[in-house]
């Protein structure tokens, strides 16, 4: 018996709760983005909620350029996923991070991307430039830093916590 795609689909949601969709307008990213400029605010949440079983999250980064962050960081539990707005600036992921240390678990912390570790800087990991429009992946527990903005970099980071250790906003 043959059986559509859409159909197998319907047929897994019978009975399964419907989750609202939750929207995050350009108009608020790009609200979130001019604040965050003139406040100097480097991670700013905007939004994050319940998808059924695991938190989706939704922030909007600025880092200034020159602004060369050393070390790097570990998100144990979340996995982070990039859309560079704009500006450009060298990415490093993977590798090992040195010196790891585990970062204090305050409630910002927990807001943003759930337990982790830092480290003075990554050894063996991939350097590349990302820029304007670049998607990046980067899976919890994977090394990442920015050893080098070379112009102020505005970025999207969806946050997918299955863990749910994020706070929901």
């Amino acid at each position: 018996m043959f059986c559509s795609f859409a159909a197998m689909v319907l047929l897994g949601q019978a009975g399964a709760a419907v989750m609202p969709a939750a929207d995050v307008t350009a108009q608020v990213i790009h609200s979130v983005a001019e604040r965050a400029k003139a406040e100097n605010i480097v991670d700013t949440p905007i939004r994050t909620v319940d998808a059924g079983g695991h938190h989706i999250g939704v922030a909007l980064v600025y880092r200034p350029a020159a602004t060369n962050i050393a070390g790097g960081a570990v998100h144990n539990e979340v996995t982070e996923i990039y859309h560079v707005l704009e500006g450009s600036a060298t990415l490093v992921t993977g590798g090992t991070l040195v010196n790891p240390k585990v970062r204090e678990n305050t409630p910002r912390r927990m807001a943003l991307n759930g337990p982790g570790v830092s480290g003075t800087a990554i050894e063996g990991g991939e350097s590349r430039s990302i820029g304007k429009g670049d998607i990046i992946i980067i899976p919890a527990g994977t090394p990442h830093a920015f050893p080098e903005i070379q112009e102020d970099i505005t970025y999207t980071v969806v946050r997918v916590d299955p863990g749910q250790v994020m706070t929901l906003k």
